[in-house]
């Protein structure tokens, strides 16, 4: 991942990732998981357990 921004107000997790880009938006995302992403050691492995396939998206 390359970027990654939260709308708290929409609860929109973007994604940015490195060899894609993006942005690729996940809908209905706490912000718990936001928060877990950022301070997880490894990120693509935390996307691949938390958030892959498991929100709406726009891809």
């Amino acid at each position: 991942m390359s970027r990654v921004e939260y709308n708290a107000t929409t609860a929109t997790l973007s994604i940015w990732f490195v060899q894609s880009g993006g942005p690729y938006d996940y809908y209905g995302v706490p912000q718990s998981v936001y928060e877990g992403l950022l301070g997880a050691r490894s990120a693509g492995t935390y996307y691949n357990d938390y958030i892959r396939d498991r929100y709406s998206s726009n891809r």
